[in-house]
Formats: C-alpha cells, sequence, structure tokens
C-alpha cells in the first residue's frame, strides 16, 4: 500500500525561501514617476504622418529610443485625458516625449527621418539624459 507524507516545516521553509530570494531578484516595473512614453498625435489624411508610418514607424520600436519612451498614437480630434498637454497640438503629426503622463517636450511636424532622429535624441536627452544608457535587450 502507498503511504502519502507531508513534508515536514523544515522541507517547506528551505525552497519557500529560495522562491522569496528569487522573485526579489526579479527587476521591479519602472515605478510611474519613471514611465516616459512617445504620444503621436495624428489625424485621417496626414501625408507626414503616413510618411513617418513608412519610415520610421517598423524600426522605431527596436531602438533605444523606442525602448526608453515607446509609442502611443492618439487622433488629433479625440485626445485622450490620461495625459497632459502644455498646449493643445494643433499640427500632424506632434510627437510628445511624456513622462508619467505630463508633457516634457514635442516635436511638431516631421521633417524626414534623419532630422527626426536627431530632434528626438535632443528631446530625450533634455528630459533625461540617461536614457542612451538604458539595457539594450538584445
Amino acid at each position: 500500500m502507498l503511504q502519502l507524507q507531508w513534508p515536514s516545516r523544515a522541507g517547506i521553509a528551505l525552497p519557500g525561501a529560495v522562491l522569496l530570494w528569487l522573485l526579489a531578484a526579479l527587476p521591479r516595473p519602472a515605478a510611474a514617476a519613471d514611465v516616459w512614453t512617445l504620444v503621436m498625435v495624428e489625424q485621417t489624411g496626414c501625408s507626414y504622418c503616413a510618411r513617418w508610418h513608412a519610415e520610421v514607424a517598423p524600426e522605431y520600436g527596436l531602438t533605444p529610443e523606442g525602448r526608453f519612451a515607446p509609442l502611443r498614437t492618439v487622433d488629433l480630434r479625440d485626445l485622450p485625458n490620461d495625459v497632459t498637454f502644455t498646449s493643445r497640438p494643433v499640427y500632424t503629426p506632434t510627437f510628445v516625449l511624456m513622462r508619467a503622463g505630463e508633457e516634457v517636450g514635442r516635436i511638431e511636424g516631421y521633417p524626414g527621418e534623419d532630422f527626426f532622429w536627431g530632434l528626438l535624441g535632443r528631446l530625450l536627452d533634455r528630459g533625461d539624459a540617461t536614457w542612451a544608457t538604458q539595457e539594450t535587450g538584445g
């Protein structure tokens, strides 16, 4: 006949302690104050928005900039309530760097891929000079 035995308290305590130690060592999600987002304000029919989506969007999320400030697209005529703009965007596209939902700075218009990356880098430097030192994850 098969007999089952429950483990002793010591047999449970050690694995439990190891599990807690491992969980404590895992990276924690960023605090709300450290959440960065690049909000792209666009509208239907915007040719410069379409150009940005063709030239930059496919690679944006793979770059250090995109990992530091993930992209969120919103419609000019239906702006979200969970972000605070210093002034209402007028032009599309407008790229607004947000930290915890508060505007840090913006790029109005899309001057082409080469200019966009330079302007975004300056905006990120102004917002947080440590953005470029983030782990690349690759």
